[in-house]
Formats: C-alpha cells, sequence, structure tokens
C-alpha cells in the first residue's frame, strides 16, 4: 500500500476513485442488463444516481440529528447491544431508506417512462447505488484503499438488495394504481419501505453488535439474501409486465 504514496496524485486518486466507483458500476450494469423489455432513459438513469447522492446527504444530516435525540432520550448505555439495535434500525435504516424511497418516489410515480413492472427495481436501484457510491468514495478516502475491498462485496451489494426488495413492492404498487386498487398501492408503499428497513436494520445491528454470534448470523443473512435477490431479479425480469 505504500507504493500509492510515490503515485503522482492524479494517478493515486483515479484508483481509488475507480474502487470505490467500480462495484455500483458492475451492480448497476448487472440490474440495466435485466431490463430486457424496454430500456430506461440514460439520463433519468443518471438522474436517479445524482438523486441517490443527494440523498446520501440528507441522509447524514437526518442521522446526526437522530444520533443526537437518541443520546438524549436513552438511558441505554450507547456501548449495549440494545443502543446499537435502536441505532442500526431508526437512526440508520430508517433515515437511509427513508431518504432514497422519497427521491425515489418524486421523481418517478409520474414520470411516463415508468411503465413497466421491473422499471421500478431499475429506479430504486439507481438512487441506492447512486447513494452507496458517494458513500464508498467518503469511506475510501477517510480510511485508505484496502476499505474498498470488503465494502465492494458487502455493503455496495446489500444497498442493492435492499433496493430490489423496495422496487419489487414498488412496481407492485404501480400495478395497484393501474388497477384502481388504492388499498393495495398504499400498502405495497408502505411494504416498499417498510420491508427495506428492517432488512437494512438487521445488517447493520448485526455488524453494530460486533460480538461473535452476530458476525455469524450476519454473514448467514448476507449469503441467503444475495441468493434471494439474485433469483428475484431474475424472476421479475422474465415475468415483466406493463404498469
Amino acid at each position: 500500500m505504500f507504493l500509492f504514496l510515490f503515485l503522482p496524485y492524479g494517478i493515486n486518486l483515479a484508483i481509488h476513485l475507480i474502487a470505490a466507483l467500480l462495484p455500483a458500476g458492475i451492480l448497476l450494469n448487472y440490474i440495466y442488463k435485466n431490463d430486457t423489455f424496454e430500456k430506461e432513459p440514460r439520463d433519468l438513469i443518471v438522474n436517479l444516481l445524482l438523486l441517490g447522492v443527494a440523498s446520501a446527504f440528507v441522509a447524514i444530516a437526518f442521522e446526526i440529528i437522530g444520533t443526537v435525540v437518541l443520546n438524549i432520550s436513552s438511558q441505554i448505555g450507547i456501548s449495549s447491544e440494545v443502543y446499537a439495535i435502536l441505532t442500526a434500525f431508526f437512526v440508520v435504516a430508517a433515515v437511509e431508506e427513508g431518504a432514497k424511497f422519497f427521491f425515489l418516489k418524486l421523481r418517478t410515480w409520474k414520470d411516463p417512462n415508468f411503465n413497466y413492472r421491473f422499471d421500478a427495481i431499475v429506479y430504486a436501484a439507481c438512487v441506492s447505488l447512486g447513494f452507496a457510491a458517494f458513500e464508498n468514495v467518503k469511506y475510501v478516502f477517510s480510511y485508505g484503499l484496502l476499505t474498498a475491498i470488503p465494502r465492494g462485496f458487502l455493503s455496495i451489494p446489500g444497498h442493492l438488495g435492499f433496493s430490489v426488495i423496495m422496487g419489487y413492492f414498488y412496481g407492485r404498487a404501480k400495478i395497484c394504481e393501474r388497477n384502481g386498487d388504492e388499498s393495495g398501492k398504499n400498502t405495497n408503499l408502505v411494504l416498499s419501505l417498510v420491508c427495506p428497513v428492517l432488512m437494512h436494520g438487521f445488517y447493520d445491528a448485526c455488524l453494530m453488535i460486533g460480538k461473535t454470534w452476530a458476525t455469524l448470523v450476519f454473514l448467514v443473512f448476507v449469503v441467503v439474501m444475495y441468493i434471494v435477490i439474485m433469483r428475484l431479479v431474475r424472476r421479475e425480469s422474465l415475468t415483466n409486465e406493463p404498469v
């Protein structure tokens, strides 16, 4: 790693950026390739990626507020497992997935390009990977190039996994709206936010607890989630339908 100290600044910067952005780019390409019925416009994809970055800034601000509120209102020690769980679910997961969902719905719900069910997964993935890419750049430049390795295999795919579940229900909400099913629409919109929050919260809680059993549960959860998400993406792509 010390070799990077002797590289020209521009090359060093480029290596760090590539390492930080490449995982998100690979996963975005994976989702985009599975959109086989009608490709989404490139400008919309870029727009959603940038909104993902915007959601990261919003999340940072609200996470700071959430942490302060939790510390003031809670009598639980910050080293306790309960505190880690509360932070994971209510400060991190709820804020981050809430910010992504807000920009997703704001930008895409009434967009005429949203005309197939799988589009919802593409849109949610774009917002989430924009968020994850920005977060990854921040971590790689703050903690070093080696940080890109575990984050490339865990954090970035984790964000994608949460987004696929968000898109799964988001697309079904759009179908319910088409069919005049207001109750179904609202239920699926709620699920498109709540389910990713629960997954994200569980993911982070296992890491924050930091004990051996929690790490083992985390690894099992990640493997199962990856398998489920890959199968879900494939199935949704093959059974795609107009909304």
